[in-house]
């Protein structure tokens, strides 16, 4: 199940051009007792999140010749078992990129990704406002297997929260806790000034 994630990570990554011009309210967390989620901190992110395990960590930069700039991202891949796996993205864009773009960039996203492979499915797509942001949630289908995810833009970096499982073992306990636990550390900061 990993190398598929890296295979969606791959096609993501090959899509998340911030100028795309293509067309795309939280529930509460709830912790699943039979595992024992782990609080993570990504300081490239400036973010926390929850995983089922330790998350497998990749960072890069990659040239992005037809747009004129360099994309660096960090990627967090955490397993649950076999057949699901959780994934945090952060791609950050040079400092012109900006949230101003952000339902351009995340309708431009969910349609590269698409389109990178004729199999996938999409089963829905919504921009919501979560906590006065606005992110992208997504269902896509691909043959046997569900990838779901949440995606935001804030300031220059773009952020994926997303679960890929076999479809036998689809559980959106587990998704809403790991999307739902998602953090950014400069909300914090805004939230606790304000008590």
């Amino acid at each position: 199940m990993k190398k598929q994630v890296y295979q969606w990570l791959a096609g993501i990554l090959c899509v998340t051009g911030p100028l795309a011009d293509q067309t795309i309210a939280a529930a509460p967390a709830t912790v699943t007792p039979a595992v024992q989620w782990k609080e993570f901190h990504s300081v490239a992110g400036k973010c926390t999140l929850i995983f089922p395990d330790v998350p497998e960590h990749v960072s890069e930069k990659m040239a992005m010749p037809d747009q004129g700039y360099e994309l660096k991202y960090d990627a967090y891949i955490s397993a649950l078992n076999q057949e699901t796996v959780f994934m945090l993205l952060v791609a950050q864009y040079p400092e012109f990129v900006d949230e101003s773009y952000a339902q351009m960039s995340l309708e431009g996203f969910l349609n590269g990704i698409l389109t990178h492979n004729p199999n996938n499915q999409l089963i829905f797509a919504d921009l919501v406002l979560v906590n006065g942001r606005e992110v992208l949630d997504f269902h896509i289908r691909t043959g046997n297997v569900y990838f779901k995810g949440r995606a935001m833009m804030v300031k220059n970096s773009l952020y994926l929260m997303a679960m890929e499982c076999n479809i036998p073992n689809y559980d959106d306990t587990y998704y809403k806790n790991f999307v739902n636990s998602f953090k950014l550390l400069e909300d914090a900061a805004i939230k606790a000034s304000k008590k």
